[in-house]
């Protein structure tokens, strides 16, 4: 990741405090390098406070995530009001689900797995043996 050659480059940061060797509170910057974005946390105290390296050849920026980049990460449209304070925003989003990576695992993993079960439920509970079995059932209850 040569950025001498005036390539852009653009890295997830979080801001955290955290105590140093001698147990004084420092800030640090925590820098994902693998192109996975980290988790959205809500801001308490100043810490977990999501900014964005911006390196541009030898210039570095570090802008915090604003509230409606937050929140479009998290899936909300444009058109969701946010709170006006930064922070009230923030929390709405931090610590969340997004719901639109929540449904493409369910649509392509949870529920395809449970159609595959169900249609191997009524071939156990038929014959009465099995994990799915209505005497099974039963008897964990």
């Amino acid at each position: 990741m040569s950025n001498l050659l005036g390539e852009l480059s653009r890295r997830g940061a979080r801001r955290r405090t955290r105590a140093d060797e001698s147990g004084r509170k420092r800030q640090r910057a925590e820098v994902r390098f693998d192109e996975t974005a980290g988790c959205l946390h809500r801001p308490a105290g100043g810490s977990s406070r999501q900014t964005i390296l911006v390196v541009e050849g030898q210039t570095v920026r570090s802008p915090l995530l604003s509230p409606r980049e937050a929140a479009r990460l998290m899936g909300l449209s444009d058109e969701y009001r946010l709170p006006e304070r930064y922070n009230d925003a923030y929390h709405g989003c931090g610590d969340g689900v997004c719901v639109p990576v929540v449904r493409h695992i369910a649509a392509h993993l949870l529920e395809p797995l449970l159609r595959a079960r169900e249609a191997s439920e009524p071939v156990a509970a038929e014959y009465g043996h099995g994990p799915h079995s209505a005497a099974a059932i039963e008897d964990r209850r």
